[in-house]
Order: structure tokens, then C-alpha cells, then sequence
């Protein structure tokens, strides 16, 4: 299974001009790349891929020294890149999804590009060598582990970060044969079938006070200022460490499930759809998709078993089998054949 590692660079002046020098190179070709397929589509209904495009990197590169200066694959992969925006646009048009026709990036949306086999070389724990670069300063807080197969350089909110793509074999932990159900929910980020639960911290809704003081310096800063730009890059942060602490949760309580028990069942939720109405905020908070994905790949990785269940009916249920219809305001549950009084939330787990 793939596994994704993420460092913090510390380039020096020279070497944070070149990063973002390659950047800028990289979404030029990529708008370039996306205007010539949409080009010739349009004049003589000709299907451009990213094989006749990649054939035209030599004579770019000789009228381009800065396109001379950038690695090979770097500029190939830019070129997949591309060609991966239209094939994902035809696969949702097939699904009846919303199509989303590949757009042009500007220089806030295009943040990274990749280095798929070779340009790179991780020199201890302290230094990152990256072709056209120099020698980065790298913290690796730890060990990376299976074969890397591609290196991202991301720009992050002003910082810069090397992501290491790695084919790792999984770890399997000493089989247990106990279960446990998940029901996730709002008042409590998660309840167990034994009863057991997990607060929901509500990490957006902490920082609800820190988010309004800094939209509202980004509101009253003229556009497209310096100093609107300094603003609009602070509340990012703030974003950033909603995002990380939620983040940061997730993994340590997947982790510690994972290591409790040998099944896992979870509700398949159409997270999708719930996101859509009065609690929208509150289930943007919680973050469902992103906890069920975690307990998936480490479920996998681990050799535990991750199932996910229908959802439907499992709170109008008792565990006796007899119906127990509720209204959503109903929040306890009463089964009048088995006698099991309890909160609605741990009946359905």
C-alpha cells in the first residue's frame, strides 16, 4: 500500500527563488498544455495527449532557458498532469456528476509539482538534494519507511514542504477476535457498541472567534494590497490549525481503535448529502469521510477487518431484533420487549 510522508524544508534565499522559479515554469507549461489541447479541439476536433505534448518538451526547452533549467520528469509529469484534469472531467460526465471542465491556474492555485522517479536524493535526515535546486535543508522528525517511489514539492501558505510517496508492506498486529460497532453522531463524535465514547472536540467551532478577528482584517484591507495579501495568508494559518488538530485527532483515535479491536463495523454515511442541511457547519466540523478513511487504510494495513453497514433503521432497532421507531429529537432509546433503556446513539452502534 502507498503511504504518504511529509517534511518541512527550510531552503535559504537563493534556493526559495529557484523553488518558486520552477514553480511558475511548471503552471505555465501546465496552462500552456490545457490551451493547446482546448486549441485544437476547437479549430480541427483533434485529440491532443500528453504523448504528442511530451514529444515537444525538446524544441521548447531550446527556445526556453528557463524551461531548459527545469528536471525532465518534472516537466513530463506536468504534462500528465493535464491529461489526468481531462480524464477525470470524462469519467464525471459519465457518472452523471457535475463535470468541472479543467480550468487555467493562477499563481494561488498552483501550488506544487513532482519529481515521479528520479531528481532527488535524501541525504541523512538533515538535507535534501533536489536536481535544479541545491541542497535543502530538511527536518526529518521520522524515518521513511519502504521504497519512495515520487517526490512532491508543495508551497504551503508561504512554507515549503517535500511529500515522499512510499510503497511500504503492511505490519499486521496480533490478531484479536473481538468487534465493535461505530455510531457517529454530533453530541459525541462517536459511540460504541460497549458503550464507550468519544468527545467530540469541535476543533472549527474553537476557533470560530480567532477565524472572525482575521476575515475581518482581510475585509477591510484593499484589494490586491500587500497588506490585504499579509492578512489573507494569517487566516490561512488559522485554517491550517483547525485543520491539523483535527487532523492530529483522527489519527490517534483510529490508531487506538485499530489496536482495541479485531472488527470494526462503521455506518456507511452519505456524508455528502447530510453536509447539505441545517448542520451543515457541525458535519464539516466532525469531518466523517476523513475518520472513516483512516480507520479503512489502517485497518488494512494493520490486517484488521474495517466493514461499513447500511445506516438505515439502525437507530429504529433494538439489538433484540423488535422496532423501536423515534422521531431525530427522540434521544433515548426504550424497548419495551427486552427492557434495554439507553441513549439512542449507543442502541445504534
Amino acid at each position: 500500500m502507498r503511504k504518504t510522508l511529509k517534511y518541512r524544508l527550510y531552503p535559504n534565499r537563493i534556493q526559495r527563488e529557484r523553488l518558486q522559479t520552477t514553480l511558475d515554469a511548471c503552471r505555465e507549461l501546465y496552462n500552456a498544455a490545457l490551451q493547446e489541447r482546448r486549441g485544437g479541439y476547437k479549430i480541427a476536433r483533434a485529440k491532443v495527449n500528453d504523448y504528442t505534448q511530451a514529444n515537444q518538451l525538446a524544441e521548447i526547452k531550446s527556445s526556453r532557458p528557463d524551461v531548459a533549467g527545469l528536471h525532465s520528469q518534472v516537466l513530463q509529469d506536468v504534462l500528465r498532469r493535464v491529461d489526468k484534469s481531462f480524464q477525470n472531467f470524462f469519467r464525471r460526465i459519465k457518472a452523471h456528476q457535475t463535470p468541472g471542465f479543467p480550468r487555467f491556474q493562477g499563481r494561488d492555485r498552483y501550488d506544487s509539482y513532482t519529481y515521479p522517479q528520479a531528481g532527488f536524493r535524501l541525504n541523512g535526515k538533515l538535507h535534501l538534494q533536489l536536481s535544479k535546486i541545491g541542497n535543502v535543508k530538511v527536518k526529518v522528525h521520522r524515518e521513511i519507511k519502504g521504497k519512495i517511489k515520487t517526490l512532491t514539492i508543495k508551497r504551503e501558505n508561504g512554507n515549503w514542504y517535500a511529500c515522499f510517496s512510499c510503497v511500504v508492506a503492511p505490519e499486521p498486529l496480533p490478531r484479536l477476535d473481538n468487534s465493535t460497532g461505530i455510531d457517529l453522531n454530533l453530541g459525541t463524535f462517536a459511540v460504541f457498541s460497549n458503550g464507550q465514547t468519544i468527545a467530540n472536540p469541535r476543533w472549527y467551532r474553537a476557533a470560530e472567534a480567532r477565524l472572525r478577528r482575521a476575515q475581518r482584517e482581510v475585509a477591510r484591507r484593499k484589494k490586491q494590497s500587500n497588506r490585504r495579501r499579509k492578512a489573507v495568508q494569517m487566516l490561512a494559518e488559522v485554517h491550517k490549525d483547525v485543520f491539523n488538530a483535527r487532523n492530529d485527532f483522527q489519527h490517534q483515535e483510529s490508531i487506538k481503535i485499530i489496536r482495541q479491536y479485531g472488527t470494526v463495523f462503521a455506518e456507511d454515511l452519505n456524508v455528502k448529502g447530510l453536509s447539505r442541511g441545517m448542520l451543515t457547519k457541525s458535519v464539516h466540523d466532525a469531518s466523517w469521510s476523513s475518520f472513516l478513511n483512516k480507520l479503512s487504510y489502517k485497518a488494512e494495513h494493520a490486517g484488521r477487518r474495517f466493514v461499513q453497514v447500511n445506516p438505515r433503521g439502525t437507530s429504529q432497532r433494538c439489538r433484540c431484533g423488535a422496532d423501536n421507531l423515534k422521531k431525530l429529537s427522540d434521544r433515548q432509546h426504550v424497548c419495551v420487549t427486552c427492557g434495554l433503556v439507553t441513549t439512542r446513539d449507543h442502541a445504534s452502534a
